[in-house]
């Protein structure tokens, strides 16, 4: 089996990640079908409103997976890490749907996107991509009912310690460079409420903060 210097990237990444659940034969028609970009941080690589053709899968780095409401406040879904796909475009067909979300990088990123046509094809033709696809979509949803559950049911400062120990986990840094601002746009609250609850997590001996970056002193 030979590969382009491009594929050999991409295979060493994927083979790393989906070796004891993907053949040698998926692993290497995924990395002859997609197409790898690379990311630097806070760069949206799909927004609401795009034509969805392609699936995204993390080959390395993290995302977080936005939604938006009529006013255009925006509520964080999820994050994506490493070998993890978006649950929300596995909902779409091929006849190029628009994008109901908003993905932006939270560091340095490369993501392989997929054609939709051979990820429908590798359902039928690959038990262990369909056994993928299905535990992702079920992993997600469930992560995305958690943050309904979330926002419904638990109060700001819950919230804010939720979302400050899962952005910590995925970008494996308990340091968080987010300004006041960035993180009351996620949590789909204010700068000011955000500051005040910071401030009372500080108090508690929870987390340090600044203006532009906050370290989590208990996991």
């Amino acid at each position: 089996m030979s590969f382009t210097p491009f594929d050999i990237t991409c295979y060493n990444h994927l083979y790393e990640r989906f070796q004891n659940i993907f053949n040698d034969e998926l692993i290497n028609e995924i990395c002859s079908q997609g197409q790898l970009k690379t990311y630097g941080q806070d760069e949206i690589i799909v927004d609401i409103g795009d034509e969805m053709n392609h699936l995204p899968l993390i080959v390395t780095g993290s995302l977080k997976i936005l939604t938006e409401d009529k006013e255009g406040k925006e509520l964080l879904l999820y994050y994506l890490e490493m070998g993890d796909t978006c649950a929300v475009t596995l909902t779409l067909d091929s006849h190029g749907q628009k994008s109901k979300i908003r993905a932006i990088t939270e560091e340095h990123t490369e993501v392989l996107f997929l054609p939709v046509t051979h990820v429908d094809h590798w359902m039928v033709k690959y038990k262990e991509w369909r056994h993928f696809i299905m535990e992702t979509y079920n992993y997600r949803m469930n992560e995305m009912l958690e943050a309904i559950d979330n926002l419904a049911f638990h109060n700001m400062e819950e919230r804010l310690l939720k979302y400050l120990r899962d952005k910590a986990m995925v970008t494996g840094d308990k340091e968080i460079h987010n300004t006041h601002a960035q993180i009351a746009n996620d949590l789909h609250s204010s700068r000011v409420v955000i500051s005040r609850m910071l401030a009372k997590l500080e108090k508690d001996g929870l987390i340090e903060h600044s203006r532009n970056k906050v370290k989590l002193l208990k996991l």
